[in-house]
């Protein structure tokens, strides 16, 4: 098995820098994309004559084919050329924004954004596959940090500038699917200079197109059953059962068909490894803080504390402080040791504190109490989202990289999918009943209010008592869904808990006889853990540590 050249080499570390800047435009790109819309959302599907139900299926559509896609790419960079992969993705991207920026209907601008959601979940894994295959995971830690940051940037800077983009008169929404067409574009030619990766290709490959299609499909339809229950059908229905029920089923041929071929999308003994298992369990809490965070937090601002969508972005700024600083100057800290664990542990603690922090605001609570908040959940996410998918990419093989990689990352985004829907669902269902309690107490009929056609979200249309009232369902509520939230973090702090504790290897990949004594302990009953942790001793990588 191949080790690849040193990064000590000062020719090649030059090269690395050079491709780092397109891949993190990449990156940066896609991940914008993903946030962008939600503020320019209603005057996107109004312009387009679109329904409620179209309004939601804008973001449903790229999220479906992001996620359930990424699995599929990251095993294709195990197989095939990696730069060319990345080309593909780059290419469908652009097209698919181009489509959804032209869109003249809502169902077009659908199924655009179903393949721009395609272009979105190959670009991200595959940038961090690329990565991984250019550095080892110890220098690794400084070039997650900085990834950290711009998931960071995108995912709150996102709102923001689509609301700026929407409100300038000679732009209008569709630039915010055309504005990163350009960038794209420079990050394609920028890395066909300077990208330079050994060709992979083997004449005895084979891709699982059943396994891949089965967890597709199986992916797709838990998606959206959360994303219709609650809503469209209770959730003990009959149709919970059956989207349920299939999805189930599905996944598990998926995962009887993936423990038969010989080249699996997603390899058993990846998600069963000890590490593999832990990161993916406390991903999920992270994925909640990325993804929920700035969707929930922004809309606590508009609708509990009145403050325009502008405003609302620019008062999320902690919370993209924190992911920003401590991605950083966590990365370069754990390049410098080789040490991770340590760093993913105080991540989750403060990811949980910053949880119950928020889990005590209302209508009423003090702004800086509320940034204290959102700075510790930042901080959180920035210790432990990169460093999580460091420790899964440190114990495997180079073969095994994409599919590792496109693993955590899958599960990442679906566990933080899940829990966006779930927080939705409580905070839906705790506004109701709060503004049911509090029209009830000022003598009005809570069903007669509703009669009338006044959604919740139109504060505008509603007298100033009946405003107040709103506003203060949605402050106390916001409270409850963070209290949920907080459940899950300490979750993913017990589990991390059992996260072993390791050192990071400074080649690119690992040695044969290492890999073969990983291979020998993985076939362990009950020893697993153990031996996977004197292999990397064994092998000279030094002493476990964290």
């Amino acid at each position: 098995m191949s080790t690849s050249r040193p990064l000590s080499d000062t020719k090649a570390h030059s090269t690395v820098l050079r491709s780092l800047t397109g891949l993190l435009m990449v990156l940066g790109v896609t991940m914008l994309s993903g946030t962008i819309v939600s503020v320019a959302l209603p005057q996107i599907v109004g312009s387009l004559n679109g329904t409620q139900s179209q309004y939601t299926w804008v973001v449903t559509a790229a999220l479906l084919a992001s996620t359930a896609s990424t699995p599929v790419w990251g095993k294709l960079a195990d197989l095939f050329d990696k730069k060319r992969l990345l080309q593909i993705s780059i290419v469908i991207f652009i097209a698919a924004s181009l489509l959804c920026g032209l869109a003249q209907t809502t169902g077009q601008l659908i199924a655009f954004r179903a393949v721009q959601g395609l272009g979105m979940g190959a670009s991200q894994v595959l940038v961090q596959v690329v990565i991984g295959s250019l550095v080892s995971p110890k220098e690794r830690g400084k070039f997650n940090g900085y990834i950290g940051a711009i998931m960071a940037v995108a995912t709150v800077g996102g709102p923001l500038i689509g609301g700026a983009i929407t409100d300038i008169s000679w732009l209008g929404w569709r630039w915010c699917f055309l504005i990163g067409v350009p960038f794209m574009v420079i990050a394609m030619i920028v890395l066909s200079r300077t990208l330079h990766l050994e060709d992979v290709r083997r004449p005895d490959t084979r891709v699982d197109y059943v396994g891949a299609t089965l967890i597709a499909a199986g992916v797709s339809v838990l998606l959206l059953w959360i994303t219709f229950v609650g809503g469209e059908f209770a959730w003990i229905s009959w149709q919970s059962g059956a989207m349920v029920g299939a999805a189930a089923l599905l996944l598990g041929l998926a995962v009887w068909v993936e423990s038969r071929v010989s080249q699996p999308v997603i390899p058993l003994h990846l998600v069963t490894r000890r590490e593999t298992a832990v990161a993916i369990v406390a991903s999920v809490a992270v994925g909640m803080a990325m993804f929920g965070g700035a969707v929930f937090l922004g809309q606590y601002f508009q609708l509990a504390r009145g403050y325009s969508p502008t405003e609302a972005g620019l008062l999320t700024v902690p919370l993209m402080l924190g992911v920003l600083v401590s991605s950083t100057v966590s990365g370069r800290m754990v390049s410098r040791s080789g040490r991770v664990k340590s760093y993913v542990m105080t991540g989750l603690v403060t990811l949980a504190a910053g949880f119950f922090l928020l889990s005590t605001i209302d209508a009423d609570s003090a702004l800086p109490y509320v940034g204290l908040g959102m700075l510790l959940v930042g901080t959180g996410v920035g210790l432990s989202m990169q460093n999580l998918v460091l420790v899964v990419q440190n114990s495997v093989p180079l073969s095994e990289l994409g599919a590792a990689s496109g693993a955590i990352t899958f599960f990442r985004s679906l566990g933080g999918t899940i829990g966006v829907s779930v927080l939705g669902a409580v905070l839906a269902n705790r506004v109701a009943t709060n503004i049911t309690e509090g029209l009830g107490a000022a003598g009005l009929d809570a069903s007669g209010a509703a009669a009338s056609g006044t959604g919740t979200l139109n504060l505008d249309a509603m007298p100033p008592f009946v405003r107040d009232i709103v506003a203060d369902a949605y402050g106390s509520a916001t409270g409850d869904i963070f209290l949920v939230a907080t459940g899950i973090a300490v979750l993913g702090v017990l589990v991390g808990v059992l996260l072993p504790r390791v050192r990071l290897r400074d080649s690119l990949d690992l040695p044969e006889p290492a890999a073969a004594v990983i291979a020998e302990a993985e076939g362990a009953a009950e020893d697993t853990g153990t031996a996977r942790d004197r292999a990397p001793a064994a092998e000279g990588r030094g002493p476990a540590a964290g």
